[in-house]
Order: C-alpha cells, then sequence, then structure tokens
C-alpha cells in the first residue's frame, strides 16, 4: 500500500484569497490542495461592489501605502485579466463650493500615485459637463463634478478563472469538502481533516504548511487550533474578525443613465456611495453594518435598504423605491478587529 500524498501547502477557503495563494504556490512548483466547504466563491468574494480600485476612502484616512498597492494590484489584474476587468469613468458630482476643489485636488493625487498605472487623468467638469455624463443626476444645486478612472471587474468569472488557471499548474481544488478539524505530528500542524458535505466522510489531508483563508469564517479553524494547544499555557485564541455587512442593490438602467458610474464620497453615515453601471442594470450601494452572526446567507436589513435607497435620491434625478429594486446581495467583510475589542 502507497504511502498518503504529503502536500507543501493546504489551503482553506476557495474564495479569492485562498484561489489566489493556491495559484501562486502551484506555480511556483509547490504541490497544492484547496478544501472549500460550499461553492467557489461562494461567499464574499461574490457578492462585491464589482469594482477594482486603489481605495480613493483609504486616500482621505491618510494611508497612502495602502493606497499605492492597490493601485499596483489593479493594474496587475487590468492587465493580466483584460477580459474580465476593464477601466470605468466615475463622476463626484459637487453641490457644494467646496467639494470640487477638495475633491478634485485629492483625485489628482490619486493620479499621482497611480503614475504610469493610472487609467485616465482626473478632470474638473462643469454643470453642463457633468450632466452630460450622468444625464439622471439631480441637477438642482449642481455646482459640476470631478471625473477619475478606476476599474470595474465579474468577481465571481475572475475566481473561476483563478480555479481553472491553478488547476493548470496541478493544484488540487475542492469543492464541498470542509476542513473540520486540523491534527498534529510532534506538536505541529501536519495537516487538515475534511468532511466530504455530501456524503458525511471524512478525510485526513497531510501538508507541511496550512493557510487559513475563510475569510470571515477563519476564527472558526483558528479557535480549534488555539483548544489544541491550550495545554501549553498559550492563552485561548481571541477571535480576530468583526464581520462587516455590505448591502447591494440592482435596479434598471435608467435610474443612472450613460456609461459613466456616480460617486459619493461621504453619505450621510460617512460610508462611500457608488451607482455602477452592470450588466445592462445599475448597482447601487453599499453599507456598512456590523453583524455577530455568520450566516452563510446574509440578508438585507430593511434599514440598510432604505438608506441606500434615500442616499440615491439625493443624488439622482429620479430617486427609486422598494418596487424598483430587480434584487438584492449581501456580502461579509472580514474585518480585522482591534486588539482591545473583546465584544
Amino acid at each position: 500500500m502507497t504511502e498518503p500524498r504529503q502536500y507543501d501547502i493546504a489551503i482553506v477557503g476557495g474564495g479569492a484569497t485562498g484561489l489566489g495563494v493556491a495559484l501562486d504556490a502551484a506555480a511556483r512548483g509547490l504541490s497544492v490542495v484547496l478544501v472549500e466547504s460550499h461553492d467557489f466563491a461562494k461567499g464574499t468574494s461574490s457578492r462585491s461592489t464589482k469594482l477594482v480600485h486603489g481605495g480613493v476612502r483609504y486616500l482621505a484616512q491618510g494611508n497612502i501605502g495602502l493606497v499605492r498597492e492597490a493601485l499596483r494590484e489593479r493594474s496587475t489584474l487590468l492587465g493580466n485579466a483584460s477580459y474580465l476587468a476593464q477601466p470605468l469613468a466615475f463622476v463626484m458630482p459637487s453641490y457644494k463650493w467646496w467639494e470640487l476643489p477638495f475633491y478634485g485636488m485629492g483625485l489628482t493625487l490619486y493620479d499621482v500615485l497611480a503614475g504610469r498605472a493610472g487609467l485616465g487623468k482626473t478632470e474638473f467638469l462643469s454643470r453642463a459637463q457633468t450632466l452630460a455624463l450622468l444625464p439622471m443626476a439631480q441637477p438642482l444645486g449642481l455646482k459640476g463634478g470631478v471625473k477619475y478612472w478606476d476599474g470595474q471587474f465579474n468577481d465571481a468569472r475572475l475566481a473561476l478563472a483563478l480555479v481553472r488557471t491553478a488547476a493548470q499548474h496541478g493544484a488540487l481544488l475542492v469543492n464541498y469538502c470542509r476542513a473540520v478539524d486540523l491534527f498534529y505530528t510532534g506538536g505541529k500542524v501536519a495537516g487538515l481533516v475534511c468532511e466530504d458535505t455530501l456524503t458525511g466522510q471524512s478525510y485526513r489531508v497531510q501538508s507541511r504548511c496550512v493557510v487559513n483563508a475563510a475569510g470571515v469564517w477563519v476564527d472558526e479553524l483558528r479557535q480549534k487550533d488555539g483548544a489544541a494547544n491550550s495545554a501549553d499555557g498559550r492563552r485561548p485564541t481571541q477571535p480576530m474578525v468583526a464581520p462587516s455587512q455590505g448591502v447591494h442593490i440592482v435596479v434598471e438602467r435608467e435610474f443612472l443613465g450613460g456609461e459613466t458610474a456616480l460617486m459619493v464620497p461621504k453619505t450621510a453615515d460617512g460610508r462611500v456611495l457608488f451607482a455602477v453601471p452592470w450588466l445592462g442594470k445599475v448597482i447601487l450601494g453599499t453599507t456598512d453594518t456590523p453583524r455577530h452572526d455568520l450566516a452563510r446567507e446574509p440578508q438585507a436589513f430593511k434599514e440598510e435598504v432604505d438608506f441606500i435607497l434615500t442616499e440615491s435620491g439625493r443624488y439622482l434625478r429620479c430617486a427609486p423605491t422598494r418596487a424598483d429594486v430587480k434584487s438584492i446581495w449581501v456580502g461579509l467583510r472580514p474585518l480585522v478587529k482591534p486588539p482591545d475589542d473583546e465584544g
């Protein structure tokens, strides 16, 4: 009987992060196995705003390093997967006298940070030019706007492209196979205990290294690892994720008009609001609502939908109502919990 295979790396989670790790490792010649408890990209990685951007909001926070990194990654994605990602023009309408120069200068800095990876030059727009690009923008009180460029991509299709490319490089990727625990040899992690979610059959996967890329569900395996090692006197593993819910709603294209996206830099709750053309419709979003559960199929709260519709109505000529909503999706963000947050 042959000895069970030992992989160089075992990955838990078939979302964007896990799949990216699998492809990178397999392309370097490592033996790779990845397990996903549901469909690939079932969770957060298929429930985004469909934007690949450099993080304009982080620029306002002064996080220049993060913006630079995101802009480099944006350039890489647009270059490597031009069939799934493409540049998209955005207009930030201004309704107060100070917004045009303030946000315009910030977006000009955005161009500078992008350098040669920039997708287009930031432009200051007159009121007429703004309405030409955003025909359904609210005209009352409109002073002008700022046009800038970012990226848009198909998140679910990109994930499947990563799956197929990693497999072509020799990686074994298995969905509907849940990592239920870790096992150890000599006090060190030696692999995963997995369960076929369809048959209930259990398997052991030996690996020299385990990567936990389970997104908002990352703490489940971390805490099992901590419990297994509690006998050595270490402090129990504390949760590191504070889930936050982002809601997106879909309405007809007529509510926006044109091929240009609309971006509001600061809504009533301090978040960015987008109205983005997508597959013949318009995506409106998003929210930022803390959650304490980890539902596989999170549902939008009534107040979240009301908030998006109300905020959209402030910037669109015709305010969408609940009757205009064609579909809704909700994604859970795996935000890092502050060290002193015990909640």
